[in-house]
């Protein structure tokens, strides 16, 4: 019907400028962020210009400032999460797909689901009162003992520091790269199961060549998305990692990370310049959150491989 046409184009014009109204306040939002951070760091990107990202002195009341210890206490709580988290994760999810069977996955599933959802400053206080201890009379004594000759398990044994951090962020993304990677080897195709088989292949064969090769991108960005927030992590980091501005190559060392400055020191920030540096720092934060996606983006582009287009 002719009426009926010219509804339904209206409607495919309208569902169109909808969505693509949707996407730009995604963008404007983050474009509006960034502006903020901007602004509010304009005094000290004016006074010390690049050289706050290479300077490690942090001494507000003397005005010098820089955010490399950050920085770098960021990096390495992050990194030690993933180290601790990935195999973790993705046994998890392999173990609920492909090998638990039905009776048990759906408790397993619930209780990865509520992990997920326990606040972090919940997480935190376990940390102080649970795990530092362990680490500080259990866990480092033994890696220092018989791991002492790698310089990351040197120095004096705290309980406080990267690792605990480490060890508390790879507790709180555990639960999401998890869940994303169990529905992405539940979206693998049942015939790519049943071609391996046919093939011969052993059940871990199956695994590791017909699912982990076809979901590995999407194994791969669920990675990322944890690592968003181990970089972004605030209030657990914050009550383990010491707040010390150091750098040191021992794990056992505390720190202090970019989320951390923030949430302790931002209270704190009554001289314009001060406060100007922890937008500053926020600013770095988001940058290198951009920076760690973009990366991402690359890899997985080159990893995937050129696409191969259908011929007509």
């Amino acid at each position: 019907m002719p009426g009926m046409g010219r509804s339904g184009r209206f409607g495919d014009r309208a569902f169109r400028w909808l969505t693509c109204v949707m996407a730009l306040v995604v963008l404007g939002l983050v474009l509006l962020i960034v502006v903020e951070l901007v602004r509010g760091s304009h005094l000290s990107l004016r006074k010390f210009g690049w050289h706050f990202l290479v300077s490690s002195d942090w001494d507000p009341l003397n005005g010098k400032l820089g955010a490399l210890t950050f920085i770098y206490g960021t990096l390495v709580t992050s990194a030690v999460a993933l180290v601790i988290a990935i195999p973790v994760s993705v046994g998890a999810a392999v173990f609920l797909t492909e090998v638990a069977p039905l009776w048990i996955r759906q408790p397993i599933v619930m209780f990865i689901e509520l992990l997920a959802a326990v606040p972090s400053v919940v997480i935190g206080l376990w940390g102080l009162f649970i795990l530092v201890p362990v680490l500080r009379d259990y866990v480092e004594p033994f890696l220092q003992k018989f791991f002492g000759f790698l310089p990351i398990f040197q120095g004096p044994i705290l309980g406080f520091g990267f690792l605990a951090a480490g060890v508390v962020l790879a507790i709180m993304i555990t639960p999401i790269i998890t869940s994303i990677s169990r529905e992405i080897l539940r979206s693998v195709p049942s015939l790519q199961r049943e071609a391996a088989y046919a093939l011969g292949a052993t059940p871990w064969e199956v695994t590791r060549i017909a699912v982990l090769s076809y979901a590995k991108k999407g194994i791969f960005g669920a990675v990322i998305l944890g690592l968003g927030r181990a970089l972004g992590e605030t209030m657990a980091a914050t009550m383990i990692i010491g707040n010390v501005p150091n750098i040191s190559r021992s794990l056992f060392a505390m720190g202090y990370t970019l989320p951390s400055v923030l949430a302790s020191e931002f209270t704190e920030a009554v001289d314009p310049m001060y406060l100007s540096a922890l937008f500053e720092l926020a600013l770095v934060l988001m940058g290198i959150t951009l920076i760690v996606n973009a990366l991402a983006q690359l890899l997985l582009k080159t990893f995937a491989g050129p696409t191969v287009k259908p011929q007509h």
